[in-house]
């Protein structure tokens, strides 16, 4: 059977397998340098963005697209090793609320250059796009609405 693409599917699965060469790449520099993964980097960025740098893990997950059990399970070892701290709620105490360590705000900032260092290597294998940063930026979003 010879399946011919649409543009649209030949774009969905071109985004797909981009993101997935950039996920192994970032993946890969940040568990050899930093010791975490990108799923965590982007819990810590999304942490590290958030007012305080606290945020619920409803919020957390909201905002790495994860579910709040997801979240919960992703950072009980980052808890452990001193990066979060979990804080009960003052309205609430069943709330959780999760904050970022003054250990985890600075390996957030390390893990912060790896990607700019992996980013970098990334984009001077594609001029092109190393020269349209912003509109790519300003497409994505779009995509992501």
């Amino acid at each position: 059977m010879n399946l011919t693409l649409s543009k649209q599917q030949a774009l969905a699965l071109a985004f797909a397998a981009a993101w997935n060469r950039v996920e192994r790449r970032l993946d890969a520099s940040l568990g050899a340098i930093r010791g975490i993964s990108l799923a965590e980097y982007r819990l810590l960025h999304a942490l590290g963005s958030a007012p305080g740098a606290r945020a619920s893990r409803v919020d957390l997950a909201q905002a790495v697209g994860l579910t709040p059990s997801g979240v919960t399970r992703a950072l009980r070892p980052m808890e452990k090793l001193g990066m979060v701290a979990t804080l009960k709620s003052k309205r609430d105490a069943r709330l959780a609320i999760a904050a970022l360590t003054p250990a985890g705000r600075d390996l957030l900032d390390d893990a912060s250059g790896v990607v700019d260092d992996c980013m970098t290597l990334i984009l001077k294998r594609a001029p092109k796009l190393a020269a349209s940063q912003d509109d790519t930026l300003e497409l994505l979003d779009e995509v992501g609405r």
